[in-house]
C-alpha cells in the first residue's frame, strides 16, 4: 500500500525557510538538502508506522522521521492520518531554538 505524502502550509513554510538558509552560504548543499528531505518524504509513502514515534504527542499516529544531512540533518513531524494519507507538519533543523 501506498501513502500519499502531503505537506501542510506551515511545513512547505519550513522547507522554504530551510532552502534560503542553506542557499545564501552554499547553493549545492541547498539542493542536496532538498533532495534528501524529498527522499525522506517517498519513505514516508511506503513506510512511515516504521518512523519513530512522536516524543510529545500521546498517539501513536504522530511520528518523527530523521532526516540524515550533513551534521545534523533534519527532523519532521508528520500525522497518519488514515490509511492512504501522511500529513507533515512541520521541518526542522536540530539546532533550531524551537526544535520542540
Amino acid at each position: 500500500m501506498t501513502f500519499r505524502v502531503r505537506l501542510t502550509p506551515e511545513a512547505q513554510a519550513d522547507l522554504d525557510r530551510l532552502y534560503d538558509v542553506l542557499l545564501h552560504a552554499d547553493p549545492a548543499a541547498a539542493e542536496r538538502a532538498l533532495t534528501a528531505i524529498e527522499w525522506a518524504f517517498q519513505l514516508l509513502a511506503f513506510s512511515p508506522f516504521s518512523c519513530r514515534k512522536a516524543l510529545l504527542q500521546n498517539d501513536p499516529h504522530w511520528r518523527e522521521i530523521v532526516i540524515p544531512f550533513g551534521k545534523a540533518g533534519y527532523v519532521a513531524l508528520f500525522e497518519i492520518d488514515d490509511v492512504r494519507t501522511v500529513t507533515v507538519c512541520a521541518v526542522r533543523h536540530p539546532r533550531e531554538e524551537d526544535y520542540y
